[in-house]
């Protein structure tokens, strides 16, 4: 258990305030630079590092600029949408006042972060299988009909299972998870970084799985599953709360399907 921090010592509010000043700034870089790349894909025009990024995804059989390219893309992806996730947790560990709690934010961070990088990495395989496959297409990199479809209901049924709504659960309350899991000094803080962050990959790997659904390179998409995903975690724990979403995508993939 967290040991108590006599009050008045500004030290860890104040390295929580610099991670998430910084967590914030990169979030807000990435989105930029991903905005910025999807302009470069519609249009396939410019010069620079973009353009060069947007033709090699553009060519799955030259693999390794591909891999390259795109690792840096998911990477980008992964920190701007969830990275407002993970800022309630840091916020928990403040609230707490702890020895540590404070000054455990960046390897907390940096925890969380590196299962979703390592996530990104496994996205990367998938969408160079996909393209390679043909089964994705246009400069926005959407999934066919088909297997856009099969996405969408799979995404839909995995939110009615009873593993989504348990590593949910670990999501909603943040509290509860760093009483159950609380380890000292800065590699203590990274492996419950690392442990929060499988709960949340559990949580929600599905829904990432919708962005080939949407389109790889989609704004509005990124943006709108960063929402629900930052909603679902607020919201209270109910069963419609994963219930109505995933009939939503069922319904939403079946209809792409029959079409």
């Amino acid at each position: 258990m967290p040991e108590a921090l006599p009050r008045g010592d500004p030290t860890p509010r104040l390295s929580l305030l610099i991670t998430c000043t910084v967590l914030a700034l990169v979030a807000a870089l990435s989105w930029w630079l991903l905005g910025a790349g999807a302009r470069t894909m519609t249009t396939m025009s410019g010069e620079g590092l973009l353009m060069q990024a947007a033709m090699a995804m553009m060519q799955p059989t030259d693999s390794l600029p591909y891999f390259t390219a795109s690792v840096a893309m998911w990477l980008l992806m992964m920190v701007a949408m969830m990275t407002p996730a993970v800022l309630p947790v840091l916020l928990t560990l403040q609230r707490m006042r702890t020895d540590s709690a404070g000054n455990a934010a960046p390897a907390f961070a940096a925890g969380y972060l590196a299962v979703w990088g390592g996530f990104g990495v496994v996205l990367t395989a998938v969408q160079w299988v996909m393209h390679r496959a043909t089964l994705i297409e246009g400069h926005a990199m959407t999934a066919n009909p088909v297997p856009a479809s099969l996405i969408l209901i799979g995404a839909g049924l995995y939110q009615l299972t009873p593993m989504k709504r348990a590593c949910l659960a670990h999501c909603q309350s943040p509290l509860a998870y760093l009483l159950g899991h609380w380890r000292t000094g800065q590699g203590g803080a990274f492996r419950m970084g690392l442990g929060h962050g499988a709960y949340c990959l559990g949580c929600c790997w599905a829904l990432m799985l919708v962005m080939f659904a949407g389109g790889v390179m989609s704004v509005a998409t990124m943006a709108v599953l960063s929402l629900f995903i930052l909603v679902e975690r607020v919201l209270p724990a109910r069963a419609w709360a994963t219930t109505m979403p995933g009939l939503a995508m069922i319904a939403m993939g079946a209809g792409l399907l029959l079409a």
